[in-house]
């Protein structure tokens, strides 16, 4: 073992996180099943591998980016994953967005080959990844949290030790929760003052100086404003992916989760309509097509 890093996963977020942990001067090995994505990993200093259980050698830790915690299992638990490749004393950090319980169930098959794993979610679109800007939340052990920090603070401006495995993605829903109606507020809001006549971009800036003011717009107001959706920050139709799995949780625990099921419908009518690969400001288009001036062809 050495002090290599796995990635696994090279889409959108993944591709900026690994590409500050090679700046930092850390060996990467990745893997990602797309040729396109390896092309770019490798052009930028990675070593490219040719599946999960290939990417973890000699690596003393891997980072996984993936789109749902379904495929973090498979990458874990399934044929040329991790615990077939018959590595041990590895850290397992999943930044991956899925559900509590899936982060629990993996980290107990994955324990008993010494393989430690914690869930490992951020806060942040590819935007923010591309800055180093993501806000880091760990679910696991001292000892995983410890350990984890040079990659923490490769990827992002801040990180949290959150609680035993499982409470990182219990942290990433309920953060989620909070920027899924925010971001549907603002989108319905802009179209209000449209419809009123009033220029929306001025509109924005009141509303930045205003109490009602939230980080949702600086990430989502201008491309609101513009009805300018591509290329996408993170795509419309993992937002949706979110909100099924926020409801779901929010449910689970007996919450009324009235403002999120509107969320999310507008984001499933958005993926149905055609907006699934585009940014997840494009929930505005939702909106604006409902009021009957869809910018969007």
């Amino acid at each position: 073992m050495d002090d290599s890093i796995a990635f696994i996963g090279l889409g959108l977020m993944g591709s900026h996180m690994s590409g500050h942990l090679l700046a930092a001067g850390h060996q990467v090995r990745g893997y990602d099943p797309d040729p396109a994505r390896l092309d770019e990993f490798a052009a930028r200093g990675g070593i490219v591998t040719g599946s999960p259980a290939d990417a973890i050698q000699t690596c003393w830790a891997a980072v996984l980016s993936l789109p749902m915690s379904d495929v973090s299992r498979e990458v874990c638990l399934g044929q040329d994953g991790i615990l077939a490749s018959g590595v041990s004393q590895l850290f397992v950090y999943d930044t991956t967005t899925g559900r509590p319980s899936d982060a629990v169930e993996i980290a107990n098959a994955l324990a008993p080959s010494g393989i430690v794993y914690s869930d490992t979610t951020v806060s942040g679109n590819s935007e923010l990844a591309e800055r180093a800007e993501l806000v880091v939340m760990l679910g696991g052990s001292e000892e995983a949290y410890e350990a984890g920090r040079p990659i923490f603070e490769a990827i992002g401006r801040s990180h949290h030790h959150v609680g035993p495995v499982g409470s990182a993605s219990r942290m990433k829903l309920i953060v989620n929760h909070a920027l899924t109606v925010h971001r549907m507020a603002l989108a319905e809001t802009l179209v209000v003052a449209e419809l009123a006549g009033m220029d929306p971009a001025k509109a924005l800036i009141v509303l930045e100086d205003s109490l009602a003011y939230s980080k949702a717009m600086d990430v989502w107001g201008d491309r609101m404003v513009a009805g300018d959706h591509d290329p996408p920050y993170a795509r419309l139709r993992q937002s949706h992916k979110d909100a099924r799995l926020i409801v779901e949780h929010g449910e689970q625990l007996g919450a009324t989760m009235d403002l999120a099921r509107v969320a999310r419908d507008a984001l499933a009518e958005g993926e149905e309509a055609g907006l699934a690969d585009m940014d997840n400001s494009a929930v505005a288009e939702v909106v604006r097509r409902r009021a009957g001036i869809g910018r969007v062809h």
